[in-house]
């Protein structure tokens, strides 16, 4: 049986990709966004938890996100979360709903989001090589087992890094289109 799996290449770099959109959701482009508030958590019931689980975010209006917490005595451990998140955010709290208006992104602001969407991408290429790797490694132990001649090791390392590149590409791709975005070019 063959270490190399190239079907399980593919989904690890795809998830690399994945997880670099995804945080690049949160990334703040002066539009409300709920996928903002999405690596909060919250401090309740004695466990850290994400705040989607104790409450509802919804964008009700393009500049204002509304945080309608489910049990009013963690509107405090939410108000709470949310200002110490370090996404520049001030909740207005009007008893049931946590209000957040978007304040508009000054060009200090949008340089270090910009240069977060870069450590983000480096991440997610990191993540790429380090698949890259396993799958490079896995084709010479498979070599050394007799399961692949040297000619099919070489032709699926070669498979291997056109996977990588081509993902690269869209790192790359999605990471400019952020910082693009979060300019406001």
């Amino acid at each position: 049986m063959a270490a190399y799996d190239k079907a399980d290449l593919e989904r690890r770099m795809a998830g690399s990709v994945e997880a670099l959109k995804h945080d690049l959701g949160g990334l703040r482009t002066g539009r409300a966004s709920t996928a903002l508030l999405d690596p909060i958590t919250v401090e309740v019931y004695g466990a850290h938890m994400p705040l989607n689980q104790v409450a509802t975010v919804s964008a009700p209006e393009p500049r204002m996100l509304s945080v309608q917490v489910w049990d009013k005595s963690n509107i405090g451990p939410v108000e709470k979360a949310i200002r110490s998140a370090g996404l520049g955010l001030n909740p207005i709290n009007d008893g049931n709903t946590l209000r957040l208006p978007i304040p508009d992104l000054t060009e200090e602001r949008r340089k270090e989001l910009a240069k977060l969407a870069g450590s983000y991408a480096e991440k997610a290429r990191i993540a790429a090589r380090n698949v890259r790797r396993d799958g490079m490694d896995s084709l010479k132990t498979d070599e050394k087992k007799g399961v692949y001649s040297e000619d099919e090791r070489k032709r699926h390392e070669t498979e291997v890094q056109k996977l990588t590149d081509s993902t690269i590409a869209d790192i790359d791709a999605a990471a400019q289109s952020k910082e693009k975005e979060i300019l406001g070019q």
